[in-house]
């Protein structure tokens, strides 16, 4: 699933390609923002560990669940 964040007084998103489940980004988000010093922890397609202070998060989008890769690299 790709999520895109929006971070607070900055013009670029952060765009990342999670395994997670659009519930999981929800409950994680929830989380970080129910603490005063949180910290947003997502995982993405390559293990990679994005890190966002949850104070500093404007918005999130959720795109589509599992989309089906196109091409022929997708053998």
């Amino acid at each position: 699933m790709e999520v895109k964040i929006g971070i607070r007084q900055v013009a670029k998103e952060i765009v990342v390609d999670s395994r997670l489940g659009a519930d999981d980004v929800k409950a994680a988000l929830a989380k970080a923002l129910s603490d005063d010093s949180g910290v947003l922890a997502l995982t993405d397609a390559h293990d990679r560990q994005v890190l966002i202070p949850a104070a500093g998060i404007g918005y999130i989008e959720l795109g589509a669940e599992h989309a089906r890769p196109v091409g022929f690299g997708t053998l």
